[in-house]
């Protein structure tokens, strides 16, 4: 029985109609599923995310909205077996699902873990401070807040989970709510998804709309307090970014297109070398892995000239080991194309790149599978073309079939392969296989400008490598030009796309009250009792400790060095420390200094503090020399609640000031301190 794919809209579920398209099996071409989104009102779909969905979730800081998005993770991970069942229809196998569903949920776990690590726990980033005069009563900063619109997300359909979670993540933690649009072809799976996320009531109302079908003028109700993600083909992507709304309004527009990847193999990497294995096993891999339907996946394949013969012969070699056919067989290692329009347009593509080439391995106009009856489904061999004269051709730089489909050229130096790659106009991602420092360096040089990431295989790496095809949420997944100019993924760069950076002038005080971040020059709580007595709840921003002084001796300097065997000249000669121009004479070691300093506003009796973890931000100003003496002015600089309730991170700022009141030392010193059972606070 077809799947209805209903939309999630204003807090409900909406059957499609009578009129509802029909979705084949890319396996055997039985009815899958139905979708349309007629009698759906995106005015409305976009009226009810930004005043019910939008501050629901700015109600939250970073960590809560983190909190959610893991709980998801938590949530799909119990129930992902029913979306591999579903993905088998989508011409996946069990292999190539794992990428979408669990590459899915864990960039959601990976979201969740880097906001809680990375981000406050507040409604606001706040970057650093810029001094803007002369006394420093005037200061500037940014903040980036959520912007109070609505993220439209425009999926493609070779990605139904993972393009569809990974564009979540980022907009949920940033507080935006979401429309998100799968490709209708292979919808019911991002259908399924959705469904369990519904089912869950984690999210709050309104954080996430669902469309099942075309997008009809969702468009044309955004601002420019909206965001507009997409991935896929640049067709597409031109006609949503040329939008008139898009355009005249502004509306954030990120794209993240199909691009014409390469793979580049080394000159050093010869026959028999474990780069050359690794070079061909790193192509067969990224033609066939979801046949080939990767924005990521090679499409051109660029070689050294005198090793064009033998490179296409072991890449035949593996590609003629594929076993097609139904992919819920296990001894299946590639399934069909989404569909059988997709397989016309790729045939298509590939007569256009016949015109400067020749096929090597592979028939577009037949295969042998298992499993299927002759005929049925989407499937199409993998073909490996030959272009010898890549420099003349301008078809295999513009022309992307995108399926189990690449062109091997031949190269005549790094400069030349350089070029090739570049001639892509932009890409995802490059590969280059070489175990030569010089070949990686020369080629990295050339080739980082063009692309959003560059792999560089080799044996080192293989065993752990994720591969040329793999995006990583902590690492940008996007690329220039043709790729479509923006980032997908980024780590916390991609939360911040659906952020507005806003510059903030004053005086020291009035930002650190907004930032509810110390900033130097801001008033100071001078407390009597020690800081390190009060609990994370019961400190305050701005609480600060002065401490006694300390005279250094050249005693401590000489004992400081005969106990950590630091005898650098600058601390232990006179006559070389005076002949360096930073130093009047033997001075006291940096770590000396932050050694005693500790010495004077560490408390040593059990208390709320329970861990020091580390410092920040180091700085030594000012040598200090036998006779001078140091003090030390403690201020809580911010508060940050960990992942455990049991307690929070104080950030400190501490400065060391000698005899004058010059300073001589400043860092950031972190530590981890108890909250009290009661304790809610942010």
């Amino acid at each position: 029985m077809a799947i209805t794919v209903e939309s999630y809209a204003e807090g409900r579920w909406h059957r499609p109609g009578a009129e509802a398209e029909e979705i084949a099996s890319a396996v055997d071409g039985h009815v899958v599923a139905v979708a349309s989104s007629h009698g759906l009102d995106f005015g409305d779909m976009v009226t009810y995310a930004r005043h019910v969905g939008g501050p629901a979730l700015r109600a939250l800081d970073f960590h809560r909205r983190a909190d959610l998005v893991k709980r998801l993770a938590v949530h799909l991970t119990e129930r992902k077996e029913a979306l591999y069942a579903l993905s088998y229809d989508t011409g996946a196998t069990r292999k190539d699902s794992w990428i979408d569903i669990d590459g899915g949920i864990g960039t959601l776990f990976s979201y969740a873990s880097a906001a809680r690590r990375e981000l406050p726990s507040e409604t606001f980033i706040a970057e650093n401070v810029e001094t803007l005069s002369r006394q420093g009563t005037f200061v500037g900063t940014h903040i980036l807040s959520p912007l109070q619109g609505v993220a439209v997300h425009v999926n493609a359909y070779n990605f139904p989970c993972w393009g569809m979670l990974e564009k979540l993540s980022q907009a949920l933690i940033a507080g935006v709510p979401v429309i998100t649009k799968p490709a209708t072809v292979t919808g019911y799976v991002a259908h399924a998804v959705v469904q369990m996320i519904v089912g869950s009531g984690i999210l709050p109302a309104g954080a996430l709309q669902f469309i099942s079908g075309r997008a009809g003028d969702l468009l044309d109700h955004l601002t420019g307090q909206d965001v507009l993600s997409f991935t896929g083909s640049i067709e597409t992507s031109e006609m949503l970014r040329n939008n008139p709304v898009v355009s005249s309004k502004a509306v954030r527009f990120i794209a993240e297109r199909d691009s014409l990847n390469a793979a580049i193999l080394g000159s050093d990497a010869e026959p028999g070398t474990p780069e050359f294995d690794l070079f061909v096993k790193e192509v067969v891999r990224e033609m066939t892995a979801k046949a080939g339907q990767k924005c990521t996946a090679i499409r051109r394949v660029i070689v050294p000239r005198a090793l064009v013969e033998p490179a296409g012969a072991a890449i035949s070699e593996r590609l003629g080991r594929m076993v097609m056919g139904d992919p819920r067989r296990d001894d299946v290692t590639m399934g069909p194309l989404a569909g059988i329009g997709q397989r016309t347009d790729v045939r298509r593509r590939i007569a256009q790149l016949l015109q400067d080439g020749e096929i090597v391995f592979g028939d577009p106009d037949r295969c042998r599978t298992l499993g299927v009856p002759d005929g049925a489904g989407a499937f199409l061999s993998p073909i490996l073309l030959r272009t010898p004269r890549p420099r003349d051709s301008m078809l295999v730089h513009r022309t992307e079939a995108f399926g189990p489909v690449a062109s091997i050229m031949p190269y005549d130096d790094l400069d030349d392969a350089a070029g090739l790659a570049q001639r892509g106009e932009g890409s995802l991602v490059a590969s280059v296989c070489t175990h030569d420092d010089e070949v990686a360096r020369h080629l990295v040089a050339a080739l980082a400008p063009y692309h959003g990431r560059l792999l560089l295989l080799d044996r080192d790496c293989a065993r752990e490598s994720t591969g040329h095809g793999s995006p990583l949420p902590s690492l940008v997944h996007g690329g220039p030009g043709r790729a479509g100019g923006g980032e997908e993924l980024g780590g916390m760069r991609g939360v911040k796309h659906y952020m507005q950076r806003t510059a903030l002038q004053g005086s020291p005080g009035r930002l650190a009250n907004l930032t509810r971040r110390w900033i130097r020059g801001a008033p100071e709580v001078v407390t009597v009792e020690h800081p390190f007595r009060r609990d994370f709840a019961a400190l305050t921003v701005g609480d600060t400790f002065n401490t006694p002084s300390r005279t250094i001796s050249l005693d401590d300097i000489e004992r400081f060095a005969e106990f950590s065997g630091d005898r650098f000249y600058a601390h232990m000669d006179e006559a070389a420390a005076s002949a360096n121009p930073f130093f009047p004479g033997r001075v006291a070691h940096g770590y000396l200094l932050l050694s005693f300093a500790a010495g004077l506003f560490v408390d040593p009796a059990p208390g709320p503090v329970l861990a020091n973890y580390g410092l920040e931000a180091l700085r030594f100003l000012k040598p200090v020399v036998p006779g001078d003496s140091i003090r030390v002015r403690l201020t809580v600089k911010s508060r940050n609640s960990a992942r455990e309730p049991s307690y929070g991170e104080v950030r400190w700022d501490v400065e060391i000031f000698n005899q004058d009141d010059e300073t001589v030392a400043r860092y950031e010193l972190l530590t981890m301190c108890a909250r009290p059972v009661d304790d809610v606070s942010r």
